[in-house]
C-alpha cells in the first residue's frame, strides 16, 4: 500500500513519502522508548572505578602441612580443621596419586619432627 499525495484531482502513491513517513515513525519510536543520556566527565567516571580494583586474598598456613589456605576452611592437601582430620584425604586419589600423596606426608612429617628436636636442643 503507498502513501497517497493529491496531485490534481487524482491520489497518486510515491515512494519517497513511504520512506519519510517509514523514517518519521522510527525516529517517534526511539525517542518516546529513549532518553538522552547524561555524560560524566572523566573524573566521575573514575572516581566511581576507584573501587574495581581486586583485592588480595587472605590466606593462612595450615598448621599440618603448612598450605595456603583460606581462613576457617577445610585445608584440601591435608583435609584437616581446627587440629583434627576431617576428610580422609587419600582415599578420594588414585593408587598412584595416593602413594605420591603418603610419600608427601611422610616427608612432611619427618621435616616438622626435625625442626622439633633442632627447637628443643636449641633450648638446653
Amino acid at each position: 500500500m503507498g502513501c497517497p499525495s493529491i496531485i490534481g484531482s487524482r491520489f497518486v502513491e510515491n515512494s519517497w513519502c513511504e520512506l519519510w513517513f517509514a523514517i518519521f515513525r522510527t525516529v517517534l519510536y526511539i525517542e518516546s522508548i529513549m532518553s538522552v543520556r547524561m555524560r560524566h566527565t572523566k573524573g566521575h567516571r573514575n572516581q566511581r572505578r576507584a573501587h574495581h580494583a581486586l583485592k588480595p586474598v587472605a590466606t593462612v598456613a595450615c598448621p599440618k602441612c603448612h598450605a595456603a589456605v583460606l581462613p576457617h576452611h577445610i585445608c584440601m592437601n591435608c583435609g584437616t580443621y581446627a587440629g583434627r582430620e576431617v576428610i580422609d584425604v587419600l582415599a578420594k586419589l588414585t593408587k598412584k596419586e595416593r602413594k605420591l600423596k603418603a610419600g608427601e606426608l611422610k616427608a612432611q612429617e619427618a621435616k616438622k619432627t626435625e625442626k622439633q628436636l633442632v627447637a628443643e636442643g636449641a633450648r638446653v
